[in-house]
């Protein structure tokens, strides 16, 4: 969940990096600056509280701050207390696991006497054992955490190993169960950062003269687009000059370089009120990037990430979506499509549910895995688990250099580019895409499909940006609508075929953002219980299917609204342009264009995130950052 950044450099300007192999280190501001514009681009991940740590060569000590609360806290501390300059830093953003969110249990923790800062990101799951064993030491613990058991050991190590960070920090991992990611400073080596990990990220950042890491490329991306991918169980030691890579044994391992396909400027708010807001009106290029590239000059789909033998896809016999919130809705969109596409049986299961039920999973299977940020705990453990039952996985993944297209047999990259608001947005239009790519490639692959259907409905595909875009300039009604609900404190959402998953999708919105209590229902299920739940007043969204095509799809659902209304519900309806018959059961509307049913939900989404917002903005609220979330879900 956390985030980390480290960063090493010489300190020279860009006209002395010419002799990098001569220059001596020169101790300056910049790495306190790059660690808290790393931390800043990952406060997404975590914001219970922020620290940094530093090391120079003049200090025989570790300088570090650190405070509870946003990263705005520390900023303040540090100029009231500034630290020294310095050669090296490590910078920590924090999503609480152990020991609750106070300035002491903030990271960095530090050990050897004040010599030695650590940071963490996982759960260490044998921190008691090790906690006893190093106090019966005489080791003296002041916060709550499992991050400062680990401090400890590796000060441990470090005694054992001679003064060597790096073997120090191989012999602490193999000791330590659960998730982790580990960066660790030493004041003996003030231009030397070390790091570890094991089920959770860690990416290195190369540049001249100077040297990063981060839990993703977030952290570094202003200063260079180079980067090298960390395998499973390796150890990374920075300088200012080098790399080095070795596993948890010592022994010398690979990583691999990639290029990061966007700039800082992605990153940034762009003049819009939140980053939330800012990624609303990024989609229409979020599903375009995810569309490019993906046909040949015959118009057949091409995905080159696609590592699967043919006979294999051909031979599948069963799909299985596994996601976790969002990403999960995203899996019940492409089960309708994918199912009507290609006629092949598409189950969607929850990741953490998953594997402890013992699915029935065999060499016929395709598993799914959906993941904006690559690094979900629990789907990646479903992941190994479907491998392990001879299953082939495909990834469907935001966020090159992650653990779980590593992991998999294929990835469809989405290309959305960074999400920084914690609740899901554009990743979300563009997994729904990608999906869709999959569904029809699929379909053109085992010939469930002609060319000239295939070839219609990726026509149709690429007509939803300028449609998306559409919605959103129509967005004022919406807003103007949730500005005036921001008392109420009950929503429900009704949908069927493809609209139950975006009512769904809508109804965690609105919990994520507003904190009320939202509930999204098949509309179907109504007279089954639901129905109980309407009285005067009470609002209710209804996603109306097309018209046109479905007829007996759309009077169903249009009966849903006549039965709610009857009891005195307020219909909130978002409705296709032209569809005059749901006008007079309506209180709102709010019109999207024309689409086909199976493509509606990259439509009738947006009003219902854009609901969401603006009635959490009207409360008050901060939208990027609910309270209680981050952004990766990196433990179980």
């Amino acid at each position: 969940m956390c985030g980390i950044v480290g960063y090493t450099g010489l300190g020279l300007l860009p006209a002395e990096t010419a002799a990098l192999e001569q220059a001596s280190p020169k101790a300056s501001e910049h790495p306190l600056e790059v660690a808290l514009e790393g931390l800043k681009r990952l406060e997404y991940r975590g914001y219970d509280s922020a620290g940094v740590a530093l090391v120079g060569p003049d200090q025989e000590h570790v300088s570090f701050a650190k405070k509870a609360g946003k990263l705005g806290n520390l900023v303040a501390e540090l100029e009231a207390q500034p630290l020294p300059a310095a050669t090296a830093a490590i910078g920590h953003t924090r999503w609480a696991t152990h020991g609750g969110p106070t300035d002491t249990n903030a990271h960095p923790h530090l050990a050897d006497d004040g010599r030695l800062a650590v940071i963490h990101n996982g759960i260490i799951e044998n921190f008691a054992a090790l906690r006893r064993e190093l106090a019966a030491d005489g080791v003296t613990f002041l916060s709550d955490t499992d991050t400062e058991v680990a401090a400890q050991l590796l000060a441990k190590e470090y005694r054992a190993s001679g003064g060597n960070l790096t073997a120090a920090m191989a012999a602490t991992a193999r000791r330590l169960d659960g998730t982790f990611t580990l960066l660790a400073v030493h004041a003996d080596d003030p231009t030397t950062v070390v790091g570890a990990r094991h089920d959770s990220p860690l990416v290195v950042g190369l540049g001249e003269g100077e040297n990063f890491l981060g839990s993703d490329v977030a952290a570094f991306v202003a200063h260079t687009k180079e980067a090298l991918e960390l395998g499973q169980d390796q150890v990374v030691t920075i300088t200012p000059t080098s790399v080095d890579v070795t596993d948890f044994d010592g022994k010398p391992a690979q990583a691999k370089r990639f290029t990061v396909d966007w700039d800082a400027a992605a990153a940034e708010k762009g003049g819009f009120d939140s980053f939330m807001d800012k990624e609303i009106h990024d989609q229409p290029h979020a599903v375009a990037d995810t569309l490019l590239g993906r046909t040949d000059e015959q118009g057949n789909i091409v995905l080159d990430d696609l590592r699967i033998d043919e006979a294999v896809l051909r031979a599948v016999d069963k799909i299985i979506v596994v996601a976790c919130g969002t990403a999960a809705y995203a899996g019940h969109v492409a089960k309708y499509a994918i199912e009507h596409w290609c006629r092949i049986p598409v189950e969607v299961e929850l990741a953490h549910e998953f594997r402890y039920r013992d699915p029935i999973v065999n060499e016929k299977t395709l598993v799914v895995a959906i993941s904006q940020s690559g690094e979900t705990m629990d789907t990646l453990m479903a992941v190994r688990h479907a491998r392990e039952q001879g299953a082939k996985v495909l990834a469907i993944v935001n966020t090159n250099g992650s653990t779980i297209p590593r992991e998999s047999d294929a990835v469809l990259y989405t290309h959305a580019g960074p999400e920084i608001a914690v609740a899901s947005t554009k990743a979300f239009l563009a997994q729904i895409t990608a999906a869709y790519l999959l569904g029809l490639y699929l379909a053109q692959l085992r010939g469930n499909k002609f060319p000239d259907e295939v070839a219609a409905l990726l026509d149709e595909l690429r007509e939803m940006p300028r449609k998306i875009q559409t919605v959103l300039e129509r967005s004022e009604y919406v807003r103007a609508t949730a500005r005036s609900m921001a008392d109420e404190d009950k929503v429900l959402f009704l949908g069927r075929h493809v609209g139950f998953p975006v009512a769904l999708e809508g109804a965690l919105k609105l919990k994520e953002l507003a904190y009320i209590h939202a509930e999204g229902f098949a509309a179907g299920e109504l007279k089954h219980g639901p129905i109980a739940l309407i009285d005067e007043g009470q609002p209710v969204f209804v996603v109306v299917p097309s018209p046109r095509g479905r007829d007996q799809l759309h009077s169903k659902v249009v009966s849903n609204i006549q039965e709610i209304r009857a009891r005195g519900a307020r219909t909130l309806v978002i409705a296709e342009d032209g569809d005059d018959e749901v006008r007079k059961y309506a209180d709102e509307i709010f019109w999207i264009p024309q689409s086909p049913t199976l493509l509606q939900p990259l439509l009738a989404v947006v009003p219902l995130q854009i609901f969401a917002m603006a009635l959490a903005t009207a409360k008050g609220l901060d939208v990027d950052q609910p309270r209680n979330l981050a952004k990766s879900v990196t433990v179980e």
